[in-house]
């Protein structure tokens, strides 16, 4: 009985142990080796999930949705239908027009910065540099320069410090600071929106103008010109293929 006792002593913690190695060689799977891999990952971790918090912000702040956006929602003001399309529809067309024109900026940031760091090949530090300097490129490539030196301008008056321009930079990439580059980003999509928008509602504008004087000669004082105007500028923007025109068009201007 005594043997009996003093084996099952020593199997019972043997076995114990045994799990434990295999739960730690589970975890350890999961985690890449390297210095202090576990509190790495989870700081990763950390930092993806931040970012996806605030992955609406950066999407309207850095990429082409703004433009997009507001041409659409102009496009739909100017034929005159307050809610058809549904805002989901315009939304969710913007999205995808955003994803097509920002793939290659997407796919360089995740190769070159995102991939590597989450594979543990690269610091946090490292990865952030080269996750942003795919949007920074983009940005760079559409921002107006009146817009930049605007607020370059600004940031040199607030923090006494020079700010480097598109020019200065040109030797070796891109290096205007991302606080300065993101609001003139903003702002000229913004223009560009707005001038988009103004292309479009000018012919739905002579429409209404026709049908009004139309209107106003036959004496139907009372009849609102909306209303008959509507269907013909639903149709006019069907016989032109509009949206069609006006997706390839948005799609070309960032290119």
């Amino acid at each position: 009985m005594s043997a009996a006792l003093l084996a099952g002593l020593v199997l019972v913690p043997a076995a114990a142990f045994a799990q434990e190695t295999s739960a730690a060689n589970a975890l350890a799977s999961l985690i890449p080796a390297g210095d202090a891999a576990a509190s790495g990952r989870i700081v990763q971790l950390f930092g993806i999930v931040t970012v996806l918090s605030i992955a609406p912000g950066l999407l309207v702040m850095v990429t082409s949705f703004t433009r997009i956006v507001i041409a659409l929602s102009i496009l739909r003001t100017g034929i005159g239908l307050q809610t058809t399309p549904a805002n989901l529809i315009l939304i969710s067309l913007s999205l995808f027009m955003t994803f097509f024109v920002m793939a290659p900026t997407f796919d360089k940031a995740w190769n070159n910065g995102l991939k590597p760091m989450l594979n543990n090949e690269i610091t946090e530090q490292e990865a952030f540099t080269r996750i942003s300097d795919p949007f920074r490129d983009f940005m760079l490539s559409q921002v107006r320069s009146q817009d930049l030196a605007l607020f370059g301008d600004i940031a040199e008056a607030t923090s006494r410090t020079r700010v480097e321009t598109i020019e200065q930079g040109a030797g070796e990439g891109p290096s205007v600071e991302l606080r300065v580059l993101i609001p003139a980003f903003m702002i000229s999509e913004l223009r560009r929106g707005f001038e988009i928008g103004f292309l479009i509602v000018l012919p739905f504008l002579v429409i209404d103008m026709i049908v009004a004087t139309l209107t106003m000669s036959m004496g139907m004082m009372m009849l609102p010109p909306t209303i008959i105007s509507l269907p013909f500028k639903i149709l006019f923007f069907i016989l032109i293929d509009g949206w069609n025109m006006l997706v390839g068009s948005l799609v070309r201007s960032f290119f």
